[in-house]
């Protein structure tokens, strides 16, 4: 008989009432356990809800697997947006989940405990205490269960064949796979994919005999508000030709990328009545399979589908204070990789958004490197290396410019793992050009780009408009930094707010 025990951050109240009206918000926050029949489900599940008396609230999906329940199939948790927001003050254990959820533990040449606990500067018998307090499971047999719960998710919403499944889902034997999968859910892959309807993979042969597979759908599940058509217009006005395709009409997103050495095209659109995004993958490379988690993973990140916007909202008291109408739904838009968030800004210094773009179609169509997908010839993001020894003639804009690109690109191909903050060494790139690298190329949730033109003006107008308006440079550093601190750890949700906030414009209408 399972033997459950409450174990929520949320109040019970509050999850009471979110599943019993199916509330999205709280997708992922918490899971509700059902004692009678012996399985956990999401807020939103569309089966008939049980009585109070039969379920248990818990704010993790593994905690709910530590007391015997099995995952719903109808509501599917292994499709809910992640959350952290159980975790509270343990930074640590956040890091080290972060770090498995991107592959340490696995894959051909995997980390251990003892790897991932010197990275995160702890001892491996404090790290696995962390993890039995946080979560009653070790590092291990965490890093397991996502992997089964990512495998679930895969044979539910794809056909791809059992290997396939196991291989990317990090699992170097089928037979492996199969026995954890028995084991901890308590059915197998077969009885799974037996209970579940898929649309048909399709293998489409290259011009050059290499294969590459199409993989459709996958649904990326989010807590809503999330305003689509803003971020869609933000890629639309920044569009790059032959890399990227947006269709206004369909509200469908696609592009060319290369997450670590996997090359492929992606298609992301908004689903007609779910709060999720529906993606479709190409690989050119068929072996890539094996890194599908970590193309899911980035895609995630792209589109900022972990973000909890109710707790982000807190970061945007200072401007609505002053009377800015803000967008709750307004998020974080990122670039294909950090490297062509860095090169986008350089290319936007001194310019007009306009022209930075013109700029950024000619670096592409001129050093990016030509692929083929399902027929048509598209262009990956130039490579560091391709940028350290390019001319750049075709641009026109200042040398000093161009030749801080040409650094850039040497001192990325030079140093692969380096961050931002180390290219502050490298001639032209500056502290804004840093910022904006963390902020939309690893999705750095707290850069408040006080120094941004835009923002300026903004901030002086809201100001101006509440009757409080900023005399001097130095009042201005002294308020910028005020707001700052208190928007943290959200800073890059406000400086998105007053990109897309004109306080004159919305005085006068």
């Amino acid at each position: 008989m399972v033997q459950i025990h409450s174990d929520c951050n949320v109040a019970a109240q509050i999850c009471r009432q979110a599943r019993l009206s199916r509330d999205a918000r709280f997708d992922g926050q918490f899971f509700t356990g059902v004692l009678t029949t012996g399985i956990y489900c999401r807020s939103i599940c569309p089966a008939p809800a049980p009585y109070e008396k039969n379920v248990r609230y818990f704010d993790s999906a593994v905690k709910a697997a530590n007391a015997g329940l099995r995952p719903c199939l109808r509501c599917r948790p292994d499709s809910a947006p992640s959350s952290f927001a159980w975790l509270g003050t343990q930074t640590t254990l956040m890091r080290a989940i972060k770090l498995i959820e991107q592959g340490f533990l696995k894959g051909d040449n995997p980390g251990t405990v003892v790897k991932l606990a010197e990275k995160l500067g702890i001892s491996s018998r404090y790290l696995n205490k962390l993890f039995s307090q946080g979560l009653g499971k070790s590092p291990k047999r965490f890093a397991l269960y996502q992997q089964l719960m990512f495998a679930k998710q895969l044979l539910h919403q794809t056909p791809l064949s059992m290997t396939e499944v196991a291989m990317a889902a990090g699992f170097n034997s089928i037979r492996r796979f199969n026995e954890i999968f028995k084991q901890e859910l308590r059915l197998t892959p077969s009885d799974l994919r037996q209970k579940s309807r898929s649309s048909t993979n399709v293998i489409h042969p290259h011009k050059d005999n290499q294969v590459s597979t199409y993989i459709k759908p996958i649904t990326l599940a989010y807590r809503p508000p999330l305003n689509w058509a803003k971020m869609l217009a933000f890629y639309v006005f920044r569009q790059v030709d032959n890399m990227e395709v947006i269709d206004d009409i369909t509200g469908r997103y696609g592009r060319t990328f290369s997450f670590d050495g996997v090359e492929g095209f992606f298609y992301i659109s908004p689903h007609k009545d779910k709060p999720q995004l529906d993606v479709s993958i190409y690989l050119v490379d068929a072996n890539d399979i094996k890194f599908l988690h970590d193309i899911v993973l980035q895609l995630r990140r792209m589109f900022d589908l972990n973000a909890d916007m109710d707790i982000i909202q807190q970061a945007l008291l200072p401007i609505i204070e002053l009377g800015a109408k803000i967008d709750s739904g307004l998020r974080i838009p990122a670039a294909g990789s950090v490297f062509e968030a860095a090169c986008r800004a350089v290319l936007g210094q001194q310019v007009s958004v306009l022209q930075a773009t013109k700029l950024l179609n000619l670096l592409v169509e001129h050093y990016g490197t030509s692929l083929v997908i399902d027929g048509k010839t598209w262009r990956l993001f130039p490579t560091p290396e391709t940028i350290a020894t390019a001319l750049l003639d075709e641009l026109n804009m200042p040398g000093a410019r161009k030749l801080a690109l040409n650094a850039l690109g040497e001192f990325v191909h030079q140093h692969p793992d380096s961050m931002p903050d180390d290219w502050l060494a490298v001639k032209g790139i500056g502290p804004w050009t840093v910022a904006y690298a963390n902020m939309r190329g690893l999705s750095d949730p707290d850069v408040f780009l006080s120094s941004d033109l835009v923002i300026k003006n903004r901030l002086h107008a809201l100001h101006e408009q509440s009757g409080k308006a900023i005399e001097t440079p130095k009042s201005y550093l002294n308020i910028a930094a005020e707001i700052a601190k208190q928007a943290s750890p959200w800073g890059s949700y406000l400086t998105f707010q007053l990109w897309d906030n004109d306080p004159v414009i919305a005085k006068k209408g």
